[in-house]
């Protein structure tokens, strides 16, 4: 069952059986992402293929640290049907064919979540899993993400404290993520868990069952699967223990910087936009005011 070496989703944008090109969704239509599902088949729709993508390893790769029974257990039998169960459930809806981060955006739906929410985020949260591990993995990153570890949380032990904390205290099943929040304060699709903060810094949170920082519109660049399936071949009942091993021994930091990069980069494109549309609009807004004022001008005239 070995795989062989798999290039990241996050870095190809890819995602599960090349369906998804990344995260394109913040510069799509609203109309487009906000579409209702309904659950109805669509006459002529392609019938749905995400595919399940092995680990960037072999499933031997994190011993001791993650044994080759655990990750045979957690993809092979756990992902594997998350991604069987999602291709069922949007087969010839409107939601086949979108990339998965779309149906998950979509399907999350403000928190009134549809059917296949839970699927699709769990698929997309398991690979992204995988290739936040490597064997060899641990220590401390470097370079400008270690500079804003030290800069938004005070240092990296503290860092390591609040990520540490946030997956062991995250009640029932879940995730904790260190995320990148560059967007605004103002979420369409859900409440965002830190208002008040200001934007361009790192976070760190936790979410239930298989909601993602997706669906507050953060980038996210690290997690850890708090879900008990994820270590009790390994660690039984002994979360924090698990939690500690990850972080020191499998984080592949390599992969948490190259997402933090594309995820700035995403900022500033998005910024750009932003700025673009901006000041479309305040030129369509000066043109309709001259005109505006050229036919008051007329009319006064010709009286």
């Amino acid at each position: 069952m070995a795989a062989a070496a798999a290039p990241t989703s996050w870095l190809t944008g890819q995602g599960l059986g090349g369906r998804s090109p990344g995260f394109q969704f913040p510069w799509r239509s609203k109309e487009k992402l906000q579409r209702k599902y309904t659950g109805k088949a669509v006459y002529g729709q392609i019938s749905a293929k995400f595919e399940l993508k092995p680990p960037p390893y072999p499933p031997n790769a994190l011993e001791p640290h993650m044994s080759k029974d655990t990750l045979e257990y957690h993809w092979g039998k756990h992902h594997r049907a998350y991604v069987e169960n999602l291709n069922k459930q949007i087969v010839g809806t409107e939601l086949d064919g979108m990339p998965l981060e779309d149906v998950i955006i979509v399907s999350y739906n403000k928190g009134d979540m549809l059917p296949p929410f839970n699927n699709a985020a769990q698929a997309w949260n398991h690979e992204f899993f995988w290739e936040s591990m490597k064997p060899g993995g641990g220590g401390k990153p470097s370079g400008e993400l270690l500079e804003l570890i030290e800069r938004d949380f005070g240092s990296f032990d503290r860092f390591l404290e609040e990520f540490k904390s946030a997956a062991a205290t995250q009640f029932g099943s879940g995730w904790a993520w260190l995320a990148y929040k560059a967007n605004r304060l103002n979420v369409d699709n859900a409440v965002n868990p830190f208002p008040s903060e200001k934007d361009k810094k790192l976070v760190v949170v936790k979410s239930p069952n298989a909601v993602n920082p997706l669906v507050w519109d953060y980038s996210p660049l690290l997690t850890i699967d708090v879900w008990e399936h994820a270590y009790f071949l390994d660690f039984e009942n002994r979360r924090p223990n698990y939690i500690s091993v990850f972080m020191d021994k499998l984080v592949s930091w390599e992969v948490v910087s190259k997402r933090l990069e594309i995820a700035k980069a995403r900022a500033t494109k998005r910024e750009m936009e932003e700025e673009r549309r901006k000041k479309e609009e305040e030129e369509e807004n000066s043109e309709d005011e001259a005109v505006e004022v050229y036919v008051d001008g007329d009319e006064s005239e010709s009286e």
